[in-house]
């Protein structure tokens, strides 16, 4: 199966600032594929540059199997986008938004209108078709957002973050309808902040940071990193305790996470659970508690990321 999204060795640099530095991935047909990173780590400039919205300073992108450079009008027909902020006219009814939309990809009269019904209908909004988006909720002009994208049946979507600032049902919502639309085929590019929801909904994951990507695959490949289903959360008096002076530890395990009543580590190695269990209740700290887990993607994104705050 050829990509449908393919990205090699993007780059943008703002003056110093290396915005995205070499970025490669590809997103297939029916696959839902999620690009995430903390603020500033560089997925809003690479969505701009695969949509054309930012030249790349180098690097390339293929649409389809085609060089965007080589016909961007070609390459932006077979897309659609749904950015961060709503790109939605408040005046306007939900319906007349789309209908303007679709004009806008291409769409003749008869075609966008009845697009329009149909995606209405298909994200729960019909019975307020008629109605100023002004007068909408952040759920439903989220989903109105995403309608907008859909009018002329893009084969690749990218999603910007699309549930950000909604409550839990109209992310719902959304996420089945995202899911709808992998299994009819479409290819989807999804950045969001949201773990749970990468974890669940995605087929492969990208994390970049300082523009960089830093870790690629599936969420059990990922897992896999931290030790795979061997991650041990000890509780006890770890202040002033120093791992890396206990004799051979670092050769079995790697330390996640050190605070003054938890140790957080990740196995080495394919060894029995048992035995590392039986190696940590013989470190020179008392354990107090200790539990077993496969590390979530919040653990993996957290250990590649780091764990200051950033704005």
């Amino acid at each position: 199966m050829s990509p449908l999204l393919q990205v090699d060795r993007l780059s943008k640099s703002y003056g110093a600032v290396r915005a995205v530095d070499g970025v490669s991935f590809a997103v297939n047909p029916g696959e839902i594929y999620g690009l995430l990173g903390p603020n500033g780590a560089g997925k809003t400039t690479t969505i701009s540059m695969i949509c054309g919205l930012l030249r790349p300073d180098a690097g390339s992108v293929a649409v389809g199997g085609r060089p965007f450079a080589a016909d961007p009008q070609a390459a932006k027909r077979l897309m659609g986008v749904v950015p961060q902020d709503l790109a939605l006219y408040e005046e306007l009814s939900a319906a007349e938004n789309l209908i303007f939309w679709g004009r806008l990809a291409g769409l003749d009269a008869k075609t966008a209108r009845l697009r329009t019904a149909e995606l209405l209908e298909a994200l729960s909004l019909s019975d307020r078709a008629k109605d100023a988006v002004k007068t909408f909720s952040g759920g439903m002009k989220r989903r109105v957002n995403l309608g907008c994208a859909l009018l002329h049946r893009p084969q690749l979507l990218l999603l910007d973050e699309p549930t950000v600032g909604i409550d839990p049902q109209a992310r719902l919502n959304i996420i089945e309808f995202i899911r709808g639309l992998r299994a009819s085929g479409t290819a989807v590019l999804y950045t969001t902040h949201y773990l749970e929801e990468a974890e669940s909904l995605c087929d492969r994951i990208g994390i970049v940071d300082h523009g960089r990507m830093h870790a690629e695959g599936t969420l059990r490949e990922l897992q896999e990193r931290l030790g795979g289903d061997r991650l041990f959360t000890l509780e006890g008096a770890w202040a002033g305790a120093q791992p890396d002076t206990w004799p051979r530890f670092h050769e079995h395990f790697r330390v996640l996470q050190h605070s003054e009543r938890q140790l957080v580590v990740a196995a080495l190695g394919e060894r029995d659970p048992a035995d590392c269990l039986r190696e940590l209740l013989a470190l020179p700290v008392q354990v107090e508690n200790v539990t077993l887990k496969r590390p979530s993607l919040n653990e993996v994104f957290l250990q590649l990321t780091g764990r200051d705050l950033r704005e």
